[in-house]
């Protein structure tokens, strides 16, 4: 339906209508004046061609507005990363509202022109809102791929500096401690409960990063949170069996340490088939250690032995009495000749040295294979074992 006179009008008034429509959009919309003058020599250009092209249009609308979308290509794609698509919205209004008020004054009446800016407009914000969506499922599908390519880097212990970069890029701000969570990954777990996770990982206040691996779910968390009560949140996004967190890290550089521990643990937390459903990878020490780890074993040395020894007053020797003698006082007091009061009073010292409990029967099983590789240390060195 040609209308030649409104369409000649419009034609003549195009640049007026951009240079109203820009001075709105600086005055109307608090966040254009916060852009680089670059993004906004952008913007102008997408409000520019979107003018033209609904006056191009208007010349003859018999048909629905075509290749609406071709007004975005006026500036790279890279655009959607400065402006939101609340953003761009918000700019189609007021660009919309600007042309309608200049061009109601035209010759052939308002009302005609407004019909046909409401019916493009409808039409550039289901462009938009397209474009936006594109934009995401590419910056998702990148996103995926640089956090698999961490998480991967950290299982391997490789490249801890390219495994923080990947990280920033992903958000991650760093403050306080890195944790890595190890777990059975739940098999009905697809990549959209993957990205449900992150999202509910991010909403919580903390960096982090999420992974599958041999079957194995994997969490970085990163924060002031302690991650044993933020991974008690998630439980149920893991599968069966137990969950192993791994040790507190000062950064993700280091975190390969905390993946280390949580993936050696998983490995061996069968061992222990009464363990909790959440433990710490340190509460797997001895398992770790008996099953060839050396990191363990000098924990458990450095952790238990070394302490005990540099604490003196017969600690090791009453421990190993204890420990050695069916976990009897009297027997452990018979054994060192002291009275059952003094062993008591000497394993309640242990327990604050070392943080394990002799008389728990777990912490005291800890304690014991503590003793035993820090007694093969003293003999690698050379030295005499003490107790």
């Amino acid at each position: 339906m040609p209308n030649s006179v409104n369409s000649q009008a419009l034609r003549s008034a195009a640049t007026k209508l951009n240079q109203v429509a820009l001075r709105r959009v600086s005055q109307e919309l608090p966040w254009y004046a916060d852009l680089s003058p670059e993004i906004r020599k952008q913007v102008g250009q997408v409000a520019a061609a979107g003018i033209n092209a609904f006056v191009a249009w208007y010349a003859d609308r018999s048909g629905p507005p075509s290749d609406v979308s071709a007004m975005f290509d006026a500036a790279p794609r890279e655009l959607a990363q400065h402006i939101s698509l609340q953003q761009t919205l918000a700019l189609v209004r007021v660009v919309v509202d600007s042309v309608e008020e200049t061009a109601s004054v035209l010759p052939g009446g308002s009302t005609e022109v407004r019909d046909a800016i409401l019916r493009y407009s409808r039409d550039v914000a289901f462009s938009a809102a397209e474009i936006y969506a594109v934009a995401a499922e590419a910056r998702g599908a990148q996103d995926a791929r640089l956090e698999a390519l961490a998480v991967d880097y950290l299982i391997r212990g490789d490249d801890p500096a390219g495994v923080a970069s990947r990280a920033a890029a992903l958000g991650w701000v760093g403050k306080g401690t890195t944790t890595v969570v190890v777990g059975t990954a739940d098999p009905a777990l697809t990549e959209t409960g993957l990205r449900e996770l992150r999202r509910a990982l991010r909403k919580s206040q903390v960096d982090a990063l999420v992974g599958v691996s041999s079957g194995r779910l994997l969490l970085v968390l990163g924060g002031e949170a302690d991650p044993a009560e933020l991974t008690r949140k998630f439980e149920n996004r893991f599968g069966p069996g137990p969950i192993i967190i791994g040790t507190a890290e000062p950064s993700i550089t280091q975190a390969s340490a905390s993946a280390a521990a949580a993936l050696s643990a998983y490995a061996v937390v069968g061992a222990w088939p009464e363990a909790p459903r959440l433990i710490s990878a340190t509460e797997l020490l001895p398992e770790r250690a008996l099953a060839g780890e050396e990191a363990a074993r000098q924990d458990l040395v450095a952790q238990c032995y070394r302490p005990l020894v540099a604490a003196g007053h017969g600690l090791v020797e009453t421990l190993a009495a204890y420990l050695e003698t069916g976990r009897s006082l009297e027997s452990a007091s018979r054994a060192i000749a002291v009275h059952p009061n003094t062993v008591r009073a000497r394993l309640r010292k242990i327990a604050e040295v070392t943080g394990w409990e002799p008389l728990d029967p777990r912490e005291g099983f800890t304690l014991h294979v503590a003793l035993v590789l820090g007694r093969l240390s003293d003999l690698a060195g050379g030295g005499a074992a003490a107790g």
